[in-house]
C-alpha cells in the first residue's frame, strides 16, 4: 500500500512539475508577443460619407481600428439629415438598416461582417419584426445582438437606433 502511495504521490509531483511548465511557456509566450507589438502603432481612421447628417453635430459616423469597424448608432435620416417615416416603425427600421449599411461600405466592410450590433427600440412591442430585418439583413453566422427600448433617441420621433462592430472585408474570414 505504501508503495502506491508513494508512486501516487510522485505521479502527483510530476503532474504538477509539468502544468507549471506548460503555464511558464504559454505566460513567455504571450509576454514575447505582447513585447514585439508593443511598439507597432494601431491605425486609427474615421469613416466619412457624403453628405454626412452627423457632422453638424460634431459626431463620427464611424471610426476603424486596425480591422475592426466601429459604427455609430444608425437611425432613419435621408441625406438632408431629416427623420423619414415618422410614426412607421417599418419605414424608420428599414431606412436605418439601410444607413448602417452604407456606411459599413465606406468602411470597407458590408453587414456580412457585422459581429455584434445593439438596436435599441422605442417600443419592444416592435422586437418580433426586428427578429424578421435581422434575417432579410444579416446571414448565417448572426451577429451577436443586444435589443433593448429607451425612453427616447435623438429625436422624440426616432422609433430605432443600431449601431455595429464589423471586421473589414480584406480581414474577414469566418470559419464553417
Amino acid at each position: 500500500m505504501k508503495r502506491y502511495r508513494f508512486k501516487i504521490s510522485k505521479l502527483f509531483s510530476v503532474g504538477i512539475l509539468f502544468s507549471l511548465f506548460i503555464f511558464t511557456v504559454q505566460t513567455f509566450a504571450q509576454t514575447s508577443n505582447i513585447k514585439t507589438t508593443k511598439n507597432k502603432k494601431m491605425k486609427i481612421s474615421q469613416i466619412k460619407i457624403t453628405p454626412d447628417p452627423y457632422e453638424p453635430f460634431r459626431l463620427s459616423q464611424g471610426n476603424r481600428v486596425g480591422d475592426l469597424l466601429f459604427i455609430s448608432g444608425q437611425t432613419a435620416t435621408g441625406d438632408d439629415g431629416k427623420l423619414v417615416g415618422v410614426g412607421n416603425f417599418d419605414t424608420q427600421a428599414h431606412k436605418a438598416f439601410e444607413n448602417l449599411e452604407k456606411v459599413l461600405k465606406a468602411g470597407e466592410s458590408s453587414l456580412k461582417n457585422v459581429v455584434k450590433v445593439t438596436i435599441m427600440l422605442r417600443d419592444m412591442g416592435n422586437f418580433n419584426k426586428i427578429v424578421e430585418l435581422r434575417g432579410q439583413y444579416f446571414t448565417a453566422p448572426y451577429p451577436a445582438d443586444t435589443i433593448f427600448e429607451v425612453s427616447s433617441l435623438f429625436s422624440p420621433d426616432a422609433l430605432i437606433e443600431i449601431e455595429a462592430i464589423a471586421v473589414v472585408n480584406e480581414a474577414a474570414g469566418w470559419k464553417k
